[in-house]
């Protein structure tokens, strides 16, 4: 199966048209910080019409602002968020974990204990913090301990990251462990805005994807 995969975004949706004027990929991927200035699925439309079936994650900036986290969260594409869970598309499948690590939450390089494990336990520490009587708007795009624990336990073929794992400079080894307890053969991630393929050391392929960028993928060696 061919996957069209789309880096970060930033409001510049030429490879939307780009990848339709090729040829409808049946699957497209998104990598989050989409800076829209519409809901995400008319920013979209030219791919769901053609009848590709679209998925995503989100990034950092997706909650900089209440325009743009409504118009990714709260748009006609809301339940293809594919970070926290794991999702059979085409046969395979995919695993999501949107977002960044923060210093207040958690810092996985750090020897020090997370500030929270839980979004329970952020909301208690601070109730007057609350935003929409929930978690502080930024921190809805903040990897917290239990995403992590929680697909751990899971299996998947493929992990979609904002974050990067080691593969990249700025990459979090705890993403490593991730994609091995979860026994994917494949992770891609957006974020560092820098294109490139590489192995982990444990073996599994990475996929980084550039700013505004977009590529094919065949998985067919991953069955």
């Amino acid at each position: 199966m061919d996957i069209a995969l789309f880096g970060d975004t930033h409001g510049d949706y030429t490879a939307v048209e780009e990848a339709v004027s090729a040829g409808v990929p049946p699957v497209s991927v998104f990598l989050g910080d989409f800076d829209l200035s519409r809901p995400l699925d008319e920013e979209l439309s030219p791919l769901i019409e053609a009848g590709s079936d679209v998925w995503w994650v989100h990034g950092n900036h997706d909650a900089d602002t209440p325009e743009w986290y409504d118009f990714v969260f709260s748009s006609g594409l809301a339940d293809r968020n594919l970070s926290g869970r794991v999702v059979d598309i085409g046969g395979y499948r995919f695993a999501g974990l949107g977002g960044v690590f923060r210093n207040k939450v958690w810092n996985p390089r750090s020897t020090e204990q997370p500030g929270f494990s839980t979004r329970k336990q952020m909301l208690k520490a601070d109730p007057r913090s609350r935003w929409r009587d929930g978690l502080p708007m930024r921190h809805r795009a903040t990897i917290f301990p239990e995403d992590v624990q929680a697909l751990s336990r899971q299996r998947a073929d493929i992990l979609v990251t904002h974050e990067a794992p080691t593969s990249h400079r700025y990459g979090f080894g705890k993403l490593d462990e991730l994609a091995a307890a979860m026994g994917v053969k494949l992770v891609i991630h957006g974020h560092h805005h820098e294109p490139y393929e590489s192995r982990l050391p444990n073996g599994i392929k990475v996929i980084g994807m550039g700013q505004a960028d977009w590529r094919i993928v065949n998985l067919g060696d991953l069955k």
